[in-house]
Parts: C-alpha cells; structure tokens; sequence
C-alpha cells in the first residue's frame, strides 16, 4: 500500500523509540505472532511501512546531524533495544525555539538537558513540502504552547496531517478543529496515552470501581523519572496543561461528583538517575458496601517512551487511513482511545470498538 512518510518534532527519546520501533518490527511478517503491538497489520499498512522524511530539534548535538544518529544523541537516554539503524536520507532541521527550553535547565549537567544551537531555523513549511511529508508527529517537550502552535500552523500551511503527543491544547479545541477540517487534513490529540502507562492503568481501574459500586472518595497519581520531559517539568509553570490532561482522563471515569481537593494527579518530581524509566504510585480510596472503607495502591515502572511508542505507531497508522479515505478534520475514534485529552472522553472499551470500526471503515472519524 506504499509508505507513510512522516515529519517528526523533536527528535528525543519518543522519537528514538519509535524509530527503533519501526526498524525493529521489520523483522516479523504478518504471519507470526508479533508481541508489544495492538496491531502489527492496521488497515494494511504495517510498521515498517512508516518512514521518517523530516525531522526537527534545536540541540546543538542533532542539528545538522543524520538522524541514525541523532536519535541516540545525549540528552536521550531512552532504552537502546535496535542500535542498528539504516542510513536514513535525513538530516535533522534546526526547529524555532520558541518555548520548548525551559529556563531552569541550563542549571543541570550537559548530558540532561537541552543545549540550543547556535543556527538559524529552517522554512519548516519548506522543509515540510520538499520532503513530500503526509504526517506530522509533534513531540515538542511539555509546556511548549507556542511552539506547539507554531508547528501546527506550519502542518496546515504545508498541507500535512497532525498527530499532537503532547499536553497543548490543539486538537481538543474548536479553533484548531475548523482549521483541520478546512484543508480535509486529519488531526489527532492532545496528549498521548502510554500502552501500559499511569493514565490508562487510573483510568481502567477508576472504571473497575465504578462498574463494581465503589464510591471513590480520594484519588492519587505521583510520577517520577530522570528523563528531559521530568526535568523540564521541574518549572511548574509548564505543568497547566498536562495535569489538566491527566487529570480530566481519570475523572471522567468517575460518575459522580468528586471536588478538586480529592483527585491529584501529576508529574512529582525528577530522579536524574533512573533516566527514561518512570515510576507511578497511585492510590485509589472508597467505599464498599454499608460504607465501609476500601483502598487500593499500585506501583508501576515502566520505560516511558517505549510505552508511547507502542501507541503512537498506530495513531500514525490510522492518519494514513484517513487521508487514504480523504477524511479530514478531527479524527474522534482514533483521538478517544490513544489520547488522554481527546474533544470526547469515552469509556476506554468503547473507544477501542470504536478504533477497530473506523480501521474497518465502518466509522470515518
């Protein structure tokens, strides 16, 4: 069915594991039993069909650099599971700063945050057009609001699809809606949902409680880790956002009234030395039969952007299908199951059903 040519924003650890990721399931045919996808063949396309034709950051250590290198370039620090990459025709493009540097970070060792070149940013409409890109896939580091805008103006002047990974409002919002629908460009957002990550695992067990009777009366998601997204989520001014999105993805699992004071879920703090791995501890409070008390704790750890990965590589998928159907404008099914802030937060069951009934194309958005 041909290939997948995406442009990538910001070339760190998400995007290294996803990367990977494509090279890796190369290796299997749709014939084997393939573990770590929730489709290996979606819609006919498979994983090796994606291909990275343009790629953006502002780091001085890949900028200008081929992007089989870039990917492995500090400050990622992402589990290396396919260091065997191809020569990829891509150099990395010197992006516009904008907002996706924290100022804090210039207080933290090289080797963990960012160090902006010393380039002037590229036409990336431009760059866009000439790398014949049908995708864009905006991994912009959290808290990047105006980057993130400036990238999705950027999709619809280059007449490009848009899958928004991050906590900036884009494709939740009627604004950006109306602009996607306009040029029949299919949009997908905000805020990707892990494969087995904090959020999904909150929300599956909030609904498990509800299905059950339980009253939650207290809720909490703490998450630590060492990578560049924990670090520059040290500056809580950046934060608004993602625990909006994270926040409203668990209680609209929950069909009663709950104040603000008794939900709290967010990034905690940064642990330089566990690097991409996340750690969540969650807690969940109720209350069973006659009222009597129930609680429930979890950990889990996790290597974090693997675990994006794992969905990402079908939200690419399902663009591809939509502009293949020339279907434009908010991709609601696809939103509702691989995000956490979707237009419209549906029970996780049905938002898969949803998901295999718009692969089908019994269901167009």
């Amino acid at each position: 069915m041909g290939k997948i040519k995406i442009a990538i924003v910001g070339v760190g650890n998400c995007a290294s594991a996803l990367i990977q990721g494509i090279e890796y399931y190369k290796r299997y045919n749709s014939s084997e039993q393939v573990p770590g996808l929730m489709h290996f063949n979606l819609g006919g396309y498979l994983p090796g069909d994606i291909e990275v034709v343009a790629a953006f950051d502002i780091d001085k250590r890949k900028v200008n650099k081929p992007l089989k290198e870039a990917v492995f370039a500090k400050p990622n620090c992402t589990k290396i599971f396919f260091p065997d990459l191809p020569d990829y025709p891509v150099k990395v493009s010197m992006g516009p700063i904008l907002d996706g540097v924290a100022e804090h970070m210039k207080d933290y060792p090289e080797d963990k945050r960012f160090i902006p070149a010393d380039e002037k940013p590229v036409d990336v409409v431009k760059v866009l057009k000439d790398s014949k890109a049908e995708i864009m896939v905006n991994y912009l580091p959290v808290g990047s609001e105006e980057a993130t805008r400036f990238y999705a103006q950027a999709a619809l002047d280059a007449h490009v699809a848009f899958i928004n990974c991050i906590p900036v409002f884009i494709a939740s919002q009627n604004e950006w809606i109306k602009k996607f629908e306009e040029r029949n460009l299919p949009i997908i957002g905000d805020d990707i949902k892990s494969q087995i990550g904090a959020t999904i695992v909150h929300r599956v067990l909030t609904k498990l409680f509800m299905d059950r009777g339980v009253r939650i009366t207290n809720t909490y998601q703490l998450n630590v880790g060492g990578n560049t997204d924990f670090l520059n989520m040290l500056n809580r001014s950046r934060l608004a956002s993602k625990k909006i999105s994270k926040t409203e993805a668990v209680k609209s699992q929950i069909s009663h009234d709950i104040s603000v004071e008794n939900i709290h879920i967010g990034p905690s703090d940064y642990i330089p030395w566990l690097n991409d791995n996340k750690i969540c501890f969650l807690r969940i409070e109720g209350e069973i039969f006659g009222n009597v008390p129930i609680n429930l704790e979890l950990r889990l750890s996790v290597e974090d952007s693997p675990n994006s990965a794992g969905v990402v590589i079908d939200a690419i998928r399902c663009c591809k299908l939509a502009l293949d159907r020339g279907t434009g404008g908010l991709l609601i099914s696809p939103s509702a199951y691989f995000m956490k802030h979707p237009k419209v937060q549906y029970p996780d069951e049905v938002a898969r059903n949803m998901v295999e009934e718009f692969i089908e194309g019994k269901r167009e958005r």
